[in-house]
């Protein structure tokens, strides 16, 4: 109630010391459309000239050329000079890792290594599939392989490689695989040597 009071008293006291000083300079009324309004008058325009459709297929037509044939990777070119790299994917646990009960199974600091885990039971074999030549290589590496062997593509049409090989054909989205395994050239043939991947950047044959 007190802290009414005070509001009472404040604002009398304000209109008591309020004066009319009366219009200074011309007024004016607010001249510029309202800005929804302004953008649903453009779009109905573009809706009735077909301009919207065209925007609308243009987009359409670019998603699905991204779906089927992604942007290629950056940083990633034919092997001129082969080499083979060795990745070791063992990790130390940055926090400890708890079952549904909240006991403790894995401890922070705590190193391990997924391959004493779980094998690669295929080969990976990264390549561009713009390239005849990488894309007959890959066909006899697989066949090599007894088919043992996952084709991730760095460039090109997965989907369009897939229907010709009637077999799955993977693509390096964002070139995480590349980044991370060290790949600089391809074709890269991945393989588990013990407790590392070895990858071995080939020379593509004339």
């Amino acid at each position: 109630m007190k802290a009414l009071a005070w509001l009472l008293l404040v604002l009398l006291a304000v209109q008591a010391h309020a004066e009319d000083l009366g219009t200074i300079g011309p007024t004016y009324a607010i001249a510029e459309p309202h800005l929804l309004d302004d953008l649903q008058r453009r779009l109905r325009a573009k809706q009735a000239s077909g301009e919207l459709d065209a925007l609308v297929a243009r987009h359409r037509e670019r998603a699905v050329a991204a779906v089927r044939e992604p942007a290629p990777v950056a940083g990633v070119a034919a092997t001129r000079t082969p080499r083979t790299l060795y990745y070791d994917p063992t990790f130390t646990l940055d926090r400890n890792v708890l079952d549904a009960q909240g006991h403790l199974l894995f401890a922070a600091g705590t190193r391990a290594n997924p391959l004493g885990v779980v094998s690669l039971s295929n080969h990976l074999l990264l390549f561009d599939g713009r390239d005849p030549r990488q894309r007959d290589h890959a066909q006899r590496l697989i066949a090599h392989y007894d088919g043992r062997v996952k084709p991730v593509l760095v460039a090109g049409s997965y989907l369009e490689l897939m229907r010709a090989w009637q077999r799955p054909v993977y693509f390096d989205q964002q070139g995480r695989l590349t980044r991370q395994l060290g790949i600089s050239q391809v074709p890269a043939l991945v393989s588990q040597d013990g407790a590392r991947l070895r990858i071995d950047e080939l020379e593509v044959p004339q």
